[in-house]
């Protein structure tokens, strides 16, 4: 049974939209962050009974948004007709960068500061760029800098072809500079740790896919709005789904990111993927006011730091926090949202919340229209993916209480409760 939680002011999930999320295919994506998130926000507004112009500020997360796209949060909401007057801002805390952009938008709305929030999070992955290494941006100054026709001519003989070796950086943002581990090889670490096997991992990548393959059948994606290009092209679906996807498929995939010897692979991994969702956030006198429906509630957010080689674990902590503060324990928990950035990952945590003594996750409560390994992660959409699907899953299963939660590369978690409610 469930204890009483603090006595805070409610704040309202009036509604909610996203893109499809669209597996990267080794160039870039038909659509900048900007381009995904004006897309779900135009499905989302154009069903509501007020005007962009009503909104009172717009908050996104985005970890790469493109050298055109700074505040990107701004550029949308101009974009979605908000007008010049409705402040903007990005926010960025890695893969929880949407989550942190709702958790902005319920403190805003606290304060008194805002009555209407929209906020969320885009990522367009497929266009993280590739970088001049130091070398050539050396040679390239160089070059600028010679004095006359000789010393450019000079300049130009010290051209090798190595120097247009391209940085990744998509590789170097999912790498931690402090441990100098990639993301895949901390979740090494958690399956040495706790002993997880690669056919544990298969197992559950194997069932994500399946899961999400039925939800598509059933329509258990309500928020997802259809994307249009330029072409004329439409995307209705998350395409990353491999409904063929078999334990024996996956056992023939090679290591990732510990060659040759590691157990993470492209199979039970995330998904690098473009995509966008973006949440209506209210207090209870804009609700009122504008008539408004009601998804669920956001009740609090939890935020940590552990170990950055195992950053993985930042659900466990952020989850015993967040539980702890409002005296309830994993049985007072209907449905999880656990960001499944790798397979081990999210079965290191169902482990250690056991070994902490929180208890044991249903998996049958867990993720239970997919996730991540098959939807994809955009990085800084993906912690409002989990908020808005929660919601709509507590909604459709007649559930009260709900926690999206998701590891955040550098070594922190996050953790969002919810409850579905019955109107206001």
């Amino acid at each position: 049974m469930s204890k009483p939680l603090f006595n805070q002011s409610p704040i309202y999930i009036v509604d909610g939209a996203r893109t499809p999320f669209l597996k990267a295919s080794r160039r870039p994506g038909p659509f900048s962050a900007s381009d995904l998130a004006v897309s779900a926000g135009k499905a989302l507004l154009a069903r509501q009974p007020f005007a962009p112009e009503q909104i009172d500020e717009v908050i996104l997360g985005c970890m790469i948004p493109s050298v055109d796209e700074a505040n990107i949060a701004r550029i949308v909401a101009l974009r979605l007709g908000c007008g010049k007057t409705v402040p903007a801002w990005t926010v960025q805390r890695n893969c929880a960068s949407g989550m942190q952009a709702l958790d902005a938008a319920v403190q805003s709305i606290r304060a008194g500061r805002s009555q209407l929030v929209l906020a969320g999070g885009t990522d367009a992955m497929s266009r993280a760029p590739l970088l001049f290494n130091h070398s050539m941006v050396n040679w390239l100054a160089d070059l600028a800098a010679a004095k006359g026709w000789s010393a450019k001519l000079q300049q130009l003989m010290a051209f090798r072809p190595g120097m247009l070796k391209p940085v990744v950086a998509l590789m170097h943002g999912l790498t931690d500079p402090t441990i100098h581990l990639n993301m895949g090889q901390t979740a090494e670490n958690l399956a040495y740790r706790f002993g997880i096997t690669r056919a544990e991992m298969d197992a559950f990548a194997l069932e994500s896919q399946q899961r999400a393959a039925s939800a598509q059948d059933q329509h258990h994606f309500p928020e997802i709005s259809t994307l249009y290009d330029h072409m004329g092209h439409c995307y209705e679906t998350d395409n990353g789904v491999r409904r063929d996807s078999s334990l024996e498929k996956l056992a023939k995939l090679k290591p990732m990111f510990d060659k040759p010897f590691g157990n993470m692979t492209a199979g039970n991994s995330s998904q690098v993927t473009d995509g966008a969702a973006l949440l209506l956030l209210a207090s209870e006198a804009a609700v009122k006011q504008h008539h408004l429906p009601v998804l669920g509630k956001i009740i609090d957010t939890s935020w940590v730091g552990l170990d950055p080689a195992e950053m993985g674990l930042g659900p466990v902590y952020a989850t015993a926090a967040l539980l702890k503060r409002h005296q309830l324990t994993l049985q007072d928990i209907n449905f999880w949202e656990i960001n499944e950035a790798f397979a081990a990952q999210v079965l290191a945590c169902l482990a250690a919340l056991e070994q902490e003594g929180l208890g044991k996750v249903d998996s049958a409560q867990l993720n239970v229209d997919g996730g991540a390994i098959a939807l994809g992660h955009p990085v800084g959409a993906s912690g409002a993916r989990l908020v808005l699907h929660l919601a709509h899953v507590l909604q459709r299963e007649k559930a009260k209480f709900g926690i999206a939660t998701l590891c955040i590369g550098g070594g922190q978690g996050g953790a969002m409760l919810i409850e579905q409610v019955e109107g206001v």
